[in-house]
């Protein structure tokens, strides 16, 4: 691997997919804003804002358990994961969001730079249709601070992605 190599880079370069890595400083780790009354992370605002890209080209990859599976789900930083929609896609019952030490230990990628590309396990992908109406989307490439841009298609045929409507506005 490269000195900006990741596993995700890797299996774009093996691919042969056209891709472009963008860097930038990420924020201390942890850091987070207020949204209503809870604090969450906000590593793909903070990508988008980082970047100078509107927020619904950059996407964020929630890991997620679906009736006690654990799945990757792709949805753009300007909306919400609908969890009932992404169980419905699935054919399952009830998703939670996993808890991040669990979500490490599946992707091998820490919260906030987890990819869809190249985790530690081979997870079942569903992404948000909303991103087949971009002509490129960014995703993490396996570490915070560190983006690829790549075509939607190119991105659910290699993660073999189910394509659904799993988001919500905020």
């Amino acid at each position: 691997m490269s000195a900006r190599g990741t596993r995700a880079i890797d299996v774009l370069r093996r691919a042969g997919v056209a891709h472009a890595v963008r860097e930038y400083e990420p924020g201390p780790p942890g850091s987070a804003r207020r949204v209503g009354a809870a604090t969450r992370p906000a590593y793909g605002e903070e990508a988008a804002a980082a970047l100078g890209v509107e927020p619904g080209r950059v996407f964020k990859t929630l890991v997620v358990a679906v009736d006690g599976r654990l799945v990757l789900a792709i949805v753009a930083v300007a909306a919400e994961l609908d969890l009932k929609r992404l169980a419905d896609a699935l054919g399952g019952r009830r998703a939670l969001l996993a808890d991040p030490a669990e979500a490490e230990r599946a992707t091998g990628y820490v919260v906030g730079g987890i990819s869809p590309l190249g985790g530690r396990r081979t997870l079942p992908v569903v992404l948000d249709v909303a991103a087949m109406s971009q002509a490129t989307v960014f995703v993490s490439a396996g570490r915070r601070g560190l983006q690829v841009e790549l075509a939607p298609g190119d991105l659910a045929r290699l993660s073999t992605a189910t394509l659904a409507p799993i988001a919500r506005p905020r």
